[in-house]
């Protein structure tokens, strides 16, 4: 099946033929569905805590962090191409004719091209943008003035100028201060400075594409100075990228392996599930995940620092509790029917696992080495917000293929809509996952988990996609917060809305969330 090209190109990728052979089955097969049971809610999977409640995880967090070792981990690979797709589709079709000009005025609403141009100056890369065109001795208000759209958009968009759409997500201006403008990066340096700090220290890691991590590094190791001498933290700064051997290839509409012009297989990015193995080589005992977008200006900053601190507190204090069970189950002598029974409470109500009737056994030994496999697992603490129509997924209980249900994140790609009461109980989600998640990823023992061994591979993705103008089919890995996490202990906890603020697309940034009291001068 593979020709001996293919063979070297597979180990220069460090992946093996039976890898390919397993993908290219899952296409045939297709991925089963995850089946969830009803939607996670306040009092049913769901803690929603009071403010003496938080605030009494926060002082938990505070009191132990300088003894934890913790990173902040941001996935920001992706480029900020999806964030000025409409711009992109306007340059590319927008000429400068009277009937285009007309179009362009009829449609004034916001999230509008007119709406672009006519904030342009609120903009957080507008003097950017400016400093760019008048290297060229051009003048944006003049350029504006004669509306010149196209002209601008180049600027904007691509090498004349800015170069946005080929500058990752991390690298865009994203808020105006009295005297600077921040990026999305320079924003999670902040956060991390002002909670993912042990008081000498903020870590970060951020997963980056390789053909941006020059340009990261660059910018990282020219902003940090100032943010070291605001804040009295020096920041330890790491990187990956993703690792070729998660690519995964794709069929073309034979249903053949889908080949490039020179006949080489085409391997894509296998989606940010990949990340799982970056999540891995960590060797911090408490790891922060926050998406590369989701941030605001400091004005904002107070709730997000502090649900923060409120999850790590939680997740502190029941990893504590997890690690005293193991500790008592591995002695003979402490295990009672009270303690097994004790045992059992917390895994149904505080670890997210409900087992199926009947299951658990009743013999001692058995007993106890079947509550050692559910405790014996990394642990994570997510937020979730309050639903308000944000696409993406959100906290369900699922059934698992061993019995029971679980706590899980799930997305609508995983789960069957033509059936109609899945359909309804995905819909009838009271909650939505933010990606704001805290992760406890060693055992009682101090040995840190092989992460690999907690994902679920049955829950990928087969999507349809694009290539050289032919239609194909890609196929994706267990997401991050999905398949890949889908055997880990899971807690959701609520979390205000003012801790989201993504940002998807060029027009968010104008969102009441993402502004300050001034302008840049």
């Amino acid at each position: 099946m593979y020709t001996k090209t293919d063979i070297k190109q597979f180990k220069k990728r460090g992946v093996k033929p039976e890898e390919v052979d397993r993908q290219v089955e899952n296409f045939r097969r297709g991925f089963a569905p995850v089946v969830v049971e009803e939607a996670a809610t306040v009092g049913n999977g769901i803690h929603a805590l009071t403010r003496d409640e938080a605030e009494t995880f926060a002082r938990h967090f505070e009191d132990l962090k300088d003894k934890t070792e913790m990173v902040k981990f941001v996935p920001a690979s992706g480029s900020a191409t999806r964030m000025f797709k409409l711009l992109n589709s306007f340059r590319a079709r927008y000429t400068g004719s009277d009937e285009d000009y007309l179009r362009f005025l009829r449609e004034k609403e916001p999230g509008t091209m007119y709406s672009f141009f006519a904030k342009l100056k609120e903009y957080p890369f507008y003097h950017h943008l400016k400093a760019a065109l008048h290297e060229d001795r051009l003048d944006l208000d003049k350029l504006l003035w004669k509306n010149r759209f196209q002209e601008i958009l180049d600027y904007l968009l691509t090498e004349k100028g800015l170069n946005y759409n080929h500058t990752p997500k991390a690298l865009i201006d994203f808020h105006i201060y009295k005297d600077h403008v921040r990026t999305a990066l320079e924003e999670h340096l902040v956060e991390a400075a002002l909670y993912c700090n042990d008081g000498k220290r903020a870590s970060v890691h951020f997963t980056v594409s390789e053909e941006y991590l020059s340009r990261v590094k660059a910018h990282v190791k020219a902003v940090q100075k100032a943010y070291r001498e605001e804040y009295g933290v020096t920041f330890d700064v790491t990187y990956s990228v993703q690792k070729p051997e998660t690519d995964t290839v794709s069929l073309d509409a034979r249903g053949e392996l889908l080949r490039d012009g020179e006949g080489n297989v085409v391997f894509r990015p296998g989606g940010h599930g990949a990340l799982i193995h970056n999540l891995n080589d960590l060797k911090e005992r408490l790891i922060f995940i926050k998406n590369i977008d989701n941030v605001t200006p400091d004005r904002n900053k107070e709730d997000t620092v502090f649900y923060k601190k409120v999850l790590a507190g939680v997740l502190l204090d029941v990893q504590e509790r997890v690690f005293g069970y193991m500790k008592r189950l591995d002695k003979a002598k402490e295990v009672t029917p009270e303690l097994l029974a004790e045992v059992e409470t917390f895994v149904r109500e505080d670890l997210g696992f409900q087992p199926e009737e009947g299951s658990v056994p009743t013999e001692t030994r058995e007993r106890v080495k079947y509550l050692r496999g559910l405790l014996d697992r990394p642990l994570r603490v997510c937020g979730m917000v309050r639903n308000e129509g944000e696409p993406g997924g959100g906290p369900f209980w699922v059934k698992t293929a061993e019995g029971g249900r679980r706590l899980m994140i799930v997305e609508s790609a995983q789960i069957n809509l033509r059936d109609k009461e899945q359909k309804k109980i995905f819909a009838g989600s009271t909650h939505f996952n933010p990606v704001d998640i805290v992760c406890g990823t060693y055992n009682y023992k101090g040995k840190k988990y092989n992460l690999e061994e907690f994902i679920d591979p049955e829950q990928g993705f087969i999507t349809e996609k694009s290539f050289e103008g032919q239609d194909i089919r890609v196929q994706e890995l267990p997401g991050l917060w999905n398949g890949a996490m889908a055997r880990w202990n899971t807690l959701f906890v609520e979390v205000p809305l003012s801790t989201f603020s993504p940002v998807k697309t060029v027009f968010d940034l104008l969102r009441f969330e993402h502004r300050n009291v001034f302008k840049v001068d």
